[in-house]
C-alpha cells in the first residue's frame, strides 16, 4: 500500500484527486493539506510513502515545502502536480528535490503510473514537461544547478552508458537490473556512480544533465 498525503490548495482539487487515487487498491490517502507548512507537519507526523505537491499555495510554496522535507529522515517520495508548465518553475522543482512532475491535465493511468514508478525508484517527466527541460538546458537557461554544472565529467563506462539509457525511460533499479540481468544491488551502485560522474542530485536531474551533454535523446 503507498500511503500518499495531497497538498493543494484548491479544495476541489484535492477532492477530486482524492477519489481519483482511491480508486486503486494499492493507493492509500492519509490526509489533505492546503499549504505547505500544513504539508511539511502532516509529513513529520504521519511518514507517508508519497508526497503529491502544488507548486502555488499561501505560505510556504511547493519549492521551499521540498527543499524542508529534505531535511527529514525519512524524506516521502515528492511527485509535483501542478497546472504551472513552464521551464524555469520545472527546473526549480527539479532542483529543489521532485521525483517526478505531472501537469494535472494529466491523464489518470499516466497518474497512476507515475506514483507506481516513483515509489519503485524511478522517475518519469511527461513529454511535454521532458521537452520544455530539453530546451531550456540546451539554450543555457537553466539554473546555475544545471547552466553550471562540472564542464569536464569523468567518463561513463559503456555498462553505465546502458544503465543511464533505461534510467532515461524511468525505470527503477529492479526494473534495470532484470533488463540487463544483473543484481538490484549492481544496478544501483551504477546509478549511483552515474549521478556522482554528472554531479547530479537525483535521478531526474541526471537523465537532464546526461541530454544536455549529448549522452541520451529523450525525443527517442
Amino acid at each position: 500500500m503507498i500511503r500518499i498525503i495531497l497538498a493543494d490548495d484548491h479544495p476541489i482539487v484535492r477532492e477530486g484527486l482524492h477519489t481519483l487515487l482511491e480508486t486503486q487498491p494499492d493507493f492509500e490517502v492519509i490526509a489533505e493539506c492546503a499549504n505547505g507548512d500544513e504539508a511539511l507537519q502532516t509529513a513529520a507526523r504521519l511518514k507517508p510513502d508519497m508526497l503529491l505537491l502544488d507548486l502555488e499555495m499561501p505560505g510556504k510554496d511547493g519549492v521551499e515545502t521540498m527543499r524542508q522535507l529534505s531535511q527529514m529522515p525519512q524524506r516521502p517520495r515528492v511527485i509535483v502536480f501542478t497546472a504551472f508548465d513552464d521551464d524555469d518553475r520545472i527546473i526549480h522543482a527539479l532542483q529543489a528535490g521532485a521525483d517526478g512532475y505531472l501537469l494535472k491535465e494529466a491523464p489518470r493511468d499516466e497518474i497512476f503510473k507515475s506514483i507506481r514508478i516513483t515509489m519503485e525508484g524511478g522517475s518519469m517527466l511527461q513529454p511535454l514537461v521532458a521537452s520544455k527541460l530539453l530546451r531550456h538546458v540546451g539554450q543555457q537557461k537553466a539554473t546555475p544547478r544545471l547552466a553550471n554544472a562540472i564542464p569536464q565529467v569523468e567518463e561513463l563506462t559503456e555498462r553505465e552508458l546502458e544503465v543511464l539509457r533505461l534510467l532515461a525511460q524511468g525505470m527503477p533499479n529492479k526494473e534495470i537490473a532484470s533488463h540487463l540481468i544483473i543484481s538490484e544491488r549492481t544496478a544501483k551502485f551504477h546509478v549511483s556512480s552515474i549521478m556522482s560522474k554528472l554531479g547530479a542530485t537525483n535521478r531526474t536531474e541526471a537523465v537532464a544533465l546526461a541530454a544536455q551533454r549529448g549522452l541520451i535523446n529523450l525525443n527517442e
